[in-house]
């Protein structure tokens, strides 16, 4: 593995390496893709890719006409890939709590970004998630399964929350994540050397161990690190379940230095384009080794979404109205692949399910039922069981509407000239959203206007007033 330790280790005192490979031992590259014939673990393995603020329509296979990405379109052609697929929050924090707990992120408190003391008090929200919440990694580990994460947390622990819990409290055995959160972190160098923003990286490197890394390959660490995990996990004839959640494509944009002169000239878009591309191609040595492993290749189910919508200008939502933290399509429908094809029917592979209506915390319960795991006793789950619309052999929806909260603290932002809303549900083919006391509703058929040009609540009184009222009774009930 000399492209992972020759660029990371030059920056570290020996120490740290020390540190760092007692957590995540290091195995040569040609060891990880030989494989050998050992039968599979009985479990399948679970791979969960979480990308940051890319747009829905940012994937070529996702109607992308300048972005090209062909290791992740491959994954849609080997798979599925599904097109009213949801995240639970139009912002990180509460969007990787929904699919972490198979709840709505309102329930912890957890509204907003993670951020500072003072500015996670002034928002009114927790300063991590209470470890006690049913994490899907706890309860997959309780089923006999290595757990690993690796790529950005945001869930706890970062500039002076010091005092927040280590990702292992979570359920996972080992960790590698970015500077917001508690245990072994990669930290970024730009082209010019140290990033900048010297205190969020002195309050990192405070709360180590850490390694620093070309921004540009950190995609990179963290894959080849799960794939160090995976690779033991396989050896020891365990089952595994690993998020690689990489920063990409987050700004601020660096891509690789031979890229970097050529997408600067495009602008911010030009960057974020390069650095889309340039995660791409990295992504294209885990799915590789996943196909070329005999224990793998049969036995590992990969879901691949983003966090929330793209920022305004920068990501391309594809005609859906609204980016990142806005309360419309844009801002929180996600594209979504699933790749598992020795799960699925041969008669849906490279299809699409445009119809299926789901969201992050449905993942929980169905993943728990693909590793015949156990649902945490005496929780309630919001999310829904659709393990066979995951996999392709049903085209059902959750039953249950969908309900989405603003942030606390945007009331307008960036991108929309329009008042920013509170509320959200979507049920059937309807989307409505208002203010917190029900006022100034805007109702609109998804089917017919998926891009919410038009809003329909004066044609339709009825629907209109029924869906105000469920959506403020969930939010009123739900919220910590």
């Amino acid at each position: 593995m000399k492209r992972f330790t020759n660029t990371i280790f030059k920056h570290l005192s020996k120490p740290l390496v020390v540190a760092l490979l007692a957590v995540h031992p290091l195995k040569p590259m040609a060891d990880y893709l030989e494989g050998d014939a050992n039968e599979p673990a009985d479990k399948p393995n679970i791979i969960v890719i979480f990308i940051d603020d890319m747009g829905w329509g940012d994937l070529s296979s996702f109607g992308s006409k300048v972005a090209n990405t062909p290791a992740i379109d491959q994954l849609a052609k080997e798979g599925m890939a599904f097109e009213q697929y949801y995240v639970n929050s139009p912002v990180c924090s509460p969007s990787r709590i929904a699919l972490s707990t198979g709840q709505y992120p309102l329930r912890w408190g957890i509204t907003s970004y993670l951020d500072n003391r003072a500015t996670n008090a002034k928002r009114g929200i927790q300063n991590w998630l209470d470890p006690k919440a049913p994490m899907l990694a706890r309860s997959l580990k309780k089923a006999g399964y290595a757990t690993g994460h690796f790529g950005k947390w945001h869930m706890g622990g970062q500039r002076d929350v010091d005092d927040a819990p280590p990702i292992t409290d979570y359920g996972f055995d080992q960790s590698l994540t970015n500077f917001e959160g508690m245990g072994p972190k990669l930290l970024p160098l730009t082209r010019n050397g140290r990033n900048t923003f010297n205190r969020t990286w002195r309050d990192a490197e405070r709360l180590g161990p850490y390694m620093y890394m070309q921004r540009s390959r950190i995609t990179t660490g963290f894959i080849d690190a799960a794939i160090g995990f995976i690779d033991r996990a396989a050896d020891d004839g365990k089952p595994f379940y690993v998020n690689i959640w990489p920063d990409d494509v987050h700004g601020p944009w660096w891509p690789p230095a031979e890229d970097y002169n050529i997408a600067n000239s495009g602008g911010r878009r030009g960057l974020y384009l390069a650095v889309l591309e340039s995660m791409d191609r990295q992504f294209e040595a885990l799915f590789d080794y996943i196909r070329q492993d005999k224990r793998l290749q049969n036995n590992t189910l990969i879901l691949f979404a983003s966090d929330n919508g793209p920022d305004p200008g920068i990501g391309d939502a594809n005609g859906l109205k609204g980016y990142k933290a806005h309360l419309y399509e844009g801002g929180i429908r996600s594209p979504l692949i699933v790749w598992g094809p020795a799960f699925m029917a041969k008669d849906v592979i490279g299809s699409r399910n445009k119809d299926s209506v789901f969201s992050s915390i449905d993942i929980v319960p169905s993943l728990l039922e693909f590793a015949d795991a156990e649902l945490v006793e005496g929780v309630s789950y919001d999310g829904e069981n659709l393990l066979k619309t995951l996999l392709g052999k049903s085209q059902a929806s959750r039953k249950q509407p969908l309900f989405f909260n603003r942030l606390p603290d945007r009331h307008i932002y960036k991108g929309i000239t329009e008042n920013y809303l509170d509320l959200a549900v979507r049920s059937g083919k309807w989307k409505l959203l208002c203010k917190y006391d029900g006022s100034e509703p805007q109702l609109y058929d998804l089917l017919t206007d998926p891009g919410e040009s038009n809003n329909v609540s004066e044609t339709h009184p009825k629907k209109t007033r029924a869906l105000v009222k469920e959506v403020i009774s969930w939010y009123q009930n739900t919220k910590r």
